[in-house]
């Protein structure tokens, strides 16, 4: 391949460059090469912020950028950015020229998949034959791009069959993509049938994850969950095996063991934002609020430059150091009280014109001083709050935030009111009725809620071996710490009639069961155990008083 190769030059030529690196020397040298190539519209930029807005008034064919560009965003920001903002097509191709080649840098950079690696210093020759090869596939595979490019994915599928034949050269990206295609328009049976193809010819892990993919489609969790694990086991640093088998496990009801597939995949590759954010929700919904608030510590950290970066990662941070400070007051308990009230005047600090963030952050703050045994700090933040609040048309989250709050500040009718609103609001979202629900059952701090669910899971065994005294004491302590639980209290009520039966004449053990159905006499109709509530209400009423 040679300067002189008209081919060759017009195919560097008719395309639009764009070289990111915080050195001039370096990008006038890039520039010098390019041109020899035969390259002719180049655009040179110092740093993310012109790159970035470069790109959105200007198509760009080919971006060479840096990975470490100073302060501020890396070349792996950039890369994350033009993606997330679609600034870049499909046929773009994106190189990611670096002087680092640290294990954390390449699996960082490698989750945004870059089209090639340049690896300073660079020459002539080395850029001409790795760019060419590539404008070379680009121009090759153009058409299919294009229509994926325009979402017009029956026609790309068309075009994969037509040129498989006419380009043997690029068949295995053809067959990746055609699969791929398959199943984003849902023909679910023709993705496996590509899959498996592949697969009987050789192991390659695109084809065994994307046919895990499709086995997870339909419900076939087990044989996924199996091949997924053996992939993770022969290529340990292939991420996304690991976050399709933590989906897999969460699909099963595992939630527990996603999140240590999770946890694994974040040691190989720690700054991946999106993963530590789903590590952090899976944690904080298996009560492990320890590793919850590590994982979000870690995506507040990974958001500083990140177009992922949100309010919600502070917020969520905030609230598990809230959970694991309250009611101690030992300095470890001081320490994470402190961290979170950082945490959430950072955030503020950050979005400063988002009134929202500034209520949601009062909020918790009052959670956190209260928890520390500061009440007059507590109830004035609160009562900040409440000023902006209307409960007819504050979001789900907020709401449910805001009733926590009530319930540690002992405002427990407030609380319920406000919870009977929200479920009356948010009656058809399944997922907000959830935490109304588990709210009204437990307005308590995690370490109580985990006592609480250890008795009850104690209660339910004795009733199920037949011993009605001890299950009666269990759940009477578990009652003790999360009195108006509703299940837990139609659980006792359920032992004591049980007890009824054998002591017809035992009358006290009838008004028990009444004090105790007196506790959930706010129930909403919308919470799962309303049902079993007004079941044995009709039940009771029934009987001799």
């Amino acid at each position: 391949m040679t300067d002189n190769n008209p081919t060759n030059s017009q195919l560097f030529g008719k395309l639009s460059y764009l070289v990111v690196d915080d050195f001039e020397n370096f990008r006038l040298s890039l520039r010098q090469m390019l041109r020899s190539c035969g390259a002719d519209k180049i655009e040179l930029v110092p740093n993310a912020t012109t790159a970035i807005q470069y790109t959105a008034y200007n198509p760009v064919d080919v971006v060479l950028c840096d990975y470490n560009l100073g302060d501020g965003k890396n070349g792996q920001h950039i890369l994350e950015e033009l993606r997330q903002k679609k600034l870049l097509k499909r046929a773009s191709l994106f190189l990611m020229v670096t002087a680092e080649t640290s294990r954390d840098m390449v699996m960082s950079a490698r989750e945004y998949q870059p089209d090639a690696y340049l690896t300073k210093p660079i020459n002539r020759a080395m850029l001409e034959k790795r760019l060419g090869s590539l404008l070379k596939q680009r121009q090759a595979l153009l058409p299919v791009n294009r229509e994926i490019d325009r979402e017009n994915y029956p026609s790309a599928i068309s075009l994969c069959l037509s040129t498989l034949p006419k380009q043997p050269r690029y068949k295995t990206w053809l067959m990746k993509t055609l699969a791929d295609l398959y199943y984003k328009v849902g023909d679910l049976s023709n993705a496996r049938k590509i899959f498996d193809e592949v697969l009987e010819q050789r192991e390659l892990s695109w084809a065994r994850l994307g046919k895990c993919r499709v086995l997870i489609a339909l419900e076939n969790y087990e044989q996924a969950v199996n091949d997924l694990k053996e992939l993770v086991r022969v290529h340990p640093d292939y991420m996304e095996a690991y976050d399709l088998l933590a989906e897999a496990l969460e699909a099963m009801g595992r939630p527990t063991q996603a999140q240590q597939i999770l946890e694994k995949a974040t040691e190989h590759s720690p700054h991946a934002l999106l993963r530590q954010k789903h590590l952090a929700s899976l944690a904080a919904t298996n009560q492990d609020m320890e590793a919850a608030a590590e994982a979000w510590r870690s995506t507040v950290e990974l958001g500083t430059w990140s177009i992922h970066d949100s309010p919600e990662h502070y917020l969520a941070l905030g609230q598990s150091l809230s959970d694991l400070s309250e009611g101690d007051l030992s300095k470890e308990g001081a320490q994470r009280s402190d961290e979170a009230l950082r945490v959430l005047k950072r955030m503020e600090k950050r979005f400063p014109d988002q009134e929202a963030v500034t209520v949601r952050s009062r909020i918790v703050q009052s959670r956190i001083h209260a928890g520390q045994g500061r009440p007059g700090e507590a109830e004035k933040l609160i009562e900040a709050a409440e000023v902006e609040i209307d409960p007819e048309t504050i979001d789900a989250d907020t709401g449910v935030d805001f009733a926590k709050t009530l319930f540690r500040l002992g405002r427990e009718d407030q609380a319920n009111e406000l919870l009977g609103v929200l479920a009356r609001r948010f009656g058809e979202e399944p997922e907000t009725l959830q935490k109304i629900e588990n709210l009204l059952d437990e307005p308590v701090g995690f370490r109580q809620k985990l006592q609480a669910r250890s008795f009850n899971r104690e209660g339910i065994k004795a009733f199920e071996d037949g011993e009605l005294d001890k299950a009666a004491r269990a759940f009477r302590e578990a009652l003790e710490i999360v009195p108006s639980h509703a299940a837990l209290n139609l659980n006792l009520i359920q032992v004591l009639l049980k007890q009824h039966q054998a002591e017809p004449d035992n009358n006290e053990l009838i008004g028990q069961c009444r004090k105790h159905l007196a506790q959930l006499s706010h129930l909403p109709a919308q919470h799962r155990q309303y049902r079993r509530y007004t079941a044995i209400k009709n039940k009771l009423e029934g009987m001799p008083q």
